[in-house]
């Protein structure tokens, strides 16, 4: 109770979701980076345009390489990719969308089963598979809080991180590549201990894997809620996509974040907010808190969608978006994970090629010694240089 109170209150020092940003389409996009380029604009002058960018198409690979000779450098660059991942969860322009009738029920419920019988039988029975995985992160510059404890501690609005925000950007923070190793299509977890310091590093990162692939298709199913939205083209297949939605009690879909400062604050909560009020004006206040990282852990409904081939019932994408509250530490989440046909051992498999992971949260947690504040926070995940593994 404590804690959604605090929220509620410090709901009025929120920081606006995206609130200056004009809605665009792709050729819209594509014809603002054209105008700039004869206008011989500049890195950063491309790059802040963008950032005002909000796509209302998925920015799809074939859209993007038409972009890419049309950016003056890193900085923008960065921007596109940061919006690609952003469009990830929407539906393609609409020369990506066949104009064909939707298939009547029979139609639908046959697709469905070969989903079925292709993830059972093809997917579920790939082999012991080892790759190299390159993760990328980005987010914006909204400061967690620092792990403080004692008496008498001054906050000051120009001086100590706490309340201060690095870069409004949404900007990449790190890569990193590790080896990769699948049984059955679902991967294997690594014996290597992850030593990262996540939350305290100001990285709030996910730490369980996401949903497999059959346990999505096998729950989706089981509540009968599949139902067909529309057809769409990834890159020469033809698939339906399918959308569905589960109740919390119907699935296992869990979600744990690492990690959120945990505040124990001997002051009255009026005094919290007197200081913020304080240090906004250029002052400092008193405060004893002592804090430390725990990890944030939900069990949400969610709803998604089905890419499946329209001829052979390969599912080439998955789409899941968490069904959390309004007061939960993670605010939003949206995961795809894109499916290619490799050639690994002489044998061409349907594998995971990419995923996009597009997250608000709420890096200061329950701490009210910082104002409240949304983080935006994306991954990509890229596989490459499959295997069977030794």
């Amino acid at each position: 109770m404590k804690r959604i109170v605090l929220i509620a209150l410090l709901l009025t020092f929120a920081i606006p979701s995206w609130s200056a940003a004009r809605s665009v389409t792709v050729d819209q996009l594509h014809q603002m980076l054209a105008d700039m380029q004869r206008a011989n604009k500049t890195d950063q002058e491309v790059a802040t345009e963008l950032h005002q960018v909000l796509l209302t198409q998925e920015l799809t690979g074939a859209a993007l390489q038409s972009i890419t000779p049309l950016l003056p450098g890193p900085l923008a660059t960065e921007q596109i990719y940061v919006l690609q991942t952003r469009s990830s969860m929407l539906p393609p322009p609409d020369s990506s969308i066949p104009a064909d009738p939707a298939p009547d029920a029979a139609a639908q419920q046959a697709l469905l089963a070969k989903a079925q019988d292709y993830v059972t039988k093809t997917f579920s029975q790939l082999p012991h598979l080892a790759a190299s995985r390159l993760t990328a992160r980005f987010q914006d510059g909204v400061a967690a809080v620092h792990t403080y404890s004692g008496m008498n501690h001054g906050s000051a609005q120009d001086s100590d991180p706490l309340w201060q925000e690095t870069v409004a950007k949404v900007r990449l923070v790190n890569t990193a590549s590790a080896p990769f190793e699948s049984i059955g299509g679902i991967e294997k977890p690594s014996p290597v201990k992850d030593k990262n310091n996540w939350g305290a590093n100001n990285i709030i990162t996910p730490t369980a894997p996401p949903l497999a692939l059959p346990t999505i298709l096998k729950e989706a199913i089981a509540a009968g809620s599949p139902h067909f939205v529309r057809w769409q083209l990834i890159g020469k297949r033809k698939v339906a996509v399918f959308e569905f939605a589960l109740d919390k009690e119907k699935t296992s879909y869990s979600v744990t974040y690492c990690c959120f400062p945990k505040s124990d604050t001997s002051g009255m909560l009026s005094n919290t907010i007197g200081i913020s009020a304080g240090a906004s004006q250029g002052g400092s206040g008193t405060l004893q808190t002592i804090s430390e990282w725990l990890p944030f852990h939900s069990e949400p409904g969610f709803h998604g969608q089905l890419f499946i081939d329209s001829e052979l019932g390969v599912v080439f994408r998955t789409i899941t978006t968490g069904d959390f509250k309004n007061t939960d530490f993670v605010h939003a989440e949206s995961f795809r994970t894109d499916y290619a046909a490799q050639k690994i051992d002489g044998k061409v498999l349907v594998v995971p090629a990419r995923t996009f992971l597009v997250a608000d949260i709420v890096p200061n947690g329950d701490s009210y010694v910082a104002y409240y504040a949304v983080r935006h926070m994306m991954i990509t995940q890229t596989w490459s240089d499959y295997k069977l593994a030794q």
